[in-house]
């Protein structure tokens, strides 16, 4: 009997060992890195969402503050880099014609707006503003485009030139004149990367097309921003199998179809 009982001792560790295997090995598997990025993504479309449904004043005020919160940080970092306390960001530049005792009065400004505490002010009234004022305006006009954002722009540049610029002289004109510097380059900025953009999203379509149209004749058109995450273009329909839609999130039941689809019909599987 303690012969049997010894020789039973090796087969329990064998099977505890089997068994534990395959959770270690599904726990090395998993990528903590993913999963945080997923849980983060899943918060911020639920953040929007419900941003969404909120009345204007509602998501202007939480779009301020978070704005605020972020332009704090950045320019508190800046100025502690800066060497000197010397400003992260160049203040406005005075309007010309001022008299000397007005310059040397606003070149003090300048060289007292360089501390970290400043530069966090200053930092967090400008992209605050430019954040609550484009919120305004989208949901006021319906739509983001380059008047909104060079509005947003000049408010937050005439603030910037107020709070960053206090006990300088012509304190409105500065504001004007600075605001309007920045809506120029804020419009300018925005018509390019809007032109980028368009281009950029033109040239990805046409890679896409036939397998857009697959989607949408299935009726699985959501999942089109799967085929583009793992650049699945028309040349590589004829290659799809289960694997490569179950890599880019495809869900059992769409799979299945899209590969029927795809055997059944022998224009997808000729390239262009």
């Amino acid at each position: 009997m303690e012969g049997m009982g010894q020789k039973r001792r090796p087969l329990v560790v064998m099977a505890s060992s089997s068994t534990t295997a395959p959770q270690s090995a599904s726990r090395g598997g998993a990528n903590p890195l993913a999963e945080l990025t997923d849980r983060f993504r899943s918060l911020e479309v639920g953040v929007r969402e419900w941003m969404a449904k909120q009345p204007t004043h509602i998501e202007a005020a939480v779009t301020t503050a978070f704005g605020a919160v972020q332009g704090g940080a950045l320019g508190g970092l800046m100025g502690t880099f800066a060497p000197e306390g010397g400003a992260g960001l160049p203040v406005p530049q005075p309007p010309p014609g001022l008299d000397p005792k007005a310059m040397a009065t606003f070149k003090q400004a300048q060289a007292l707006a360089g501390g970290p505490l400043v530069q966090a002010r200053n930092f967090a009234v400008m992209t605050g503003a430019n954040a609550g004022i484009s919120c305004v305006m989208r949901r006021v006009r319906g739509v983001e485009d380059v008047q909104g954002s060079m509005a947003a722009a000049f408010g937050s540049g005439a603030l910037f030139s107020i709070v960053s610029g206090m006990g300088t002289p012509n304190p409105v004109v500065n504001a004007i004149t600075t605001g309007m510097a920045f809506a120029v380059f804020q419009g300018g900025f925005f018509i390019v990367g809007q032109k980028f953009s368009k281009t950029k999203t033109h040239n990805e379509d046409m890679n896409y097309s036939r397998a857009r149209n697959m989607l949408s004749q299935l009726g699985l058109q959501n999942y089109e921003k799967n085929f583009k995450k793992g650049l699945l273009t028309d040349e590589t329909l004829p290659l799809l199998n289960e694997s490569a839609l179950r890599d880019v999130n495809i869900p059992p039941g769409p799979r299945l179809v899209i590969l029927e689809h795809i055997k059944r019909e022998p224009g997808l599987t000729k390239s262009n």
